[in-house]
């Protein structure tokens, strides 16, 4: 080299030299097999369909049957309305925070998720009314312990019928009944569950009173059908709100000086009224704190709870080759959504891998922690790695890994951040 010229930049070597694309080979899955065995351990086991399954698919082709008789190429609720624009929204990260209506697959804004949700649950009515009051009864109704205690209540009454098939009494609830008013009554889908099972209004006399009351009576083919009676109870009992779920809005940059550049929607600070509330109560005990000497152990946790305020964060992995993955989380979400959402988008998933924070901080998937308890909201940028004891051993084995990292589709869309 002549004297005075500054040395090249070394530039970090990839895990991999480019080869065309093909499976593992058996070295290296050998090199990596106590990798992969801690790892397979951890992950969820693969699921039959269940039930709620078999509802949203059912769903989905009532809306589309329904949009083919109106004309429409579209299943109703399917459409995303344009989300309002802010300004300069061009530059924005991400448009904003959007879900998943877990029923039709349809994208929804924050304003749009109940009306949909209740839309697609009172659609199911026509071809499964059991199925569909089972998810107004546990959606429709906000107060858990309410609902808790009407569905026990339901419960019992099929328990007592299932026990004791031959007594009459047992088959009969009396609508204007203290416990049937109080615990029953009052929760939106209770009339239709009994309905769909069998249960019949009828005005029936009563004992020492002139006038006759309105009962549920249970009729005889539902009654000669006990196993269904036990089916319905139990599906009511496990049933879970129907909710819709957060959109990641997975996108994949090019290499960007601008990676550590967040600029939010609205939406990552909009506050709820009981989010209002707290912010100002913290605000008010703030200046009582001004005056109190505090330790560092006391200002770390004041930290923590500031982080606390944001509902969502927007989290951007780096790559080694300087690709970006980027995605919407809950801020209480836990570390480990993040690896899945990474392990997801890899050509390698069988292989471990490792986040780093800034500062080198590393994530472990183990540990039990919130994004917002990591000081990862209400933004972040991660840097990815491969784990560096199992890499050595499949490259001391002869093997080697693809440059590319991510999947061909997701590259296939990679965009420019700007």
């Amino acid at each position: 080299m002549i004297e005075g010229e500054k040395a090249p930049k070394e530039r970090p070597n990839p895990p991999a030299l480019r080869q065309p694309r093909q499976g593992p080979t058996d070295e290296a899955q050998m090199a990596a097999a106590a990798a992969l065995a801690r790892l397979e351990q951890k992950q969820p086991r693969a699921r039959g369909p269940t039930s709620q399954d078999s509802i949203r698919n059912q769903v989905r082709k009532e809306l589309r049957a329904e949009a083919t008789v109106s004309g429409s190429t579209e299943a109703p609720g399917t459409n995303v309305a344009p989300e309002p624009r802010e300004e300069g929204s061009a530059h924005l990260a991400v448009p904003g925070v959007y879900f998943t209506c877990p029923l039709t697959g349809a994208t929804l804004r924050k304003d749009q998720r109940d009306a949909r949700i209740r839309e697609a649950i009172l659609s199911h009515f026509s071809t499964d009314p059991v199925a569909a009051s089972i998810m107004k009864i546990h959606t429709f109704n906000k107060d858990r312990d309410k609902v808790k205690l009407g569905v026990d209540t339901i419960a019992k009454y099929l328990d007592n019928i299932h026990l004791h098939p031959e007594e009459e009494k047992y088959r009969k609830i009396k609508l204007q009944n203290k416990v049937f008013q109080e615990r029953i009554n009052c929760l939106e889908g209770t009339h239709e569950f009994f309905e769909a099972i069998g249960f019949q209004k009828a005005l029936l006399p009563v004992p020492d009173q002139e006038s006759p009351e309105e009962f549920y009576v249970l009729n005889v083919a539902a009654l000669a059908q006990p196993q269904s009676l036990e089916r319905h109870k139990e599906q009511l009992l496990h049933a879970e709100p129907v909710r819709a779920t957060l959109a990641r809005q997975r996108r994949v940059f090019r290499p960007s000086p601008m990676a550590s550049q967040f600029d939010l929607p609205g939406d990552f600070f909009n506050l709820t009224a009981d989010e209002l509330r707290r912010e100002q109560r913290l605000r008010a005990e703030a200046v009582e704190r001004l005056s109190v000497l505090r330790t560092k152990a006391m200002r770390e946790k004041e930290e923590q709870r500031e982080m606390r305020r944001y509902t969502y964060t927007l989290l951007r992995v780096r790559f080694p080759d300087g690709c970006l993955l980027q995605g919407t989380f809950y801020a209480r979400e836990r570390v480990a959504a993040l690896y899945g959402f990474v392990r997801e988008a890899l050509q390698s998933d069988w292989l471990p891998f490792e986040l780093l924070a800034s500062g080198g901080q590393k994530l472990s998937e183990d540990e039990n922690l919130a994004f917002n308890e990591c000081g990862l909201v209400p933004s972040a940028l991660l840097t990815f790695s491969w784990d560096a004891a199992v890499l050595e051993d499949i490259r001391a084995a002869g093997a080697e890994l693809d440059s590319s990292i991510l999947k061909p589709e997701l590259l296939a869309a990679i965009e420019k951040l700007s």
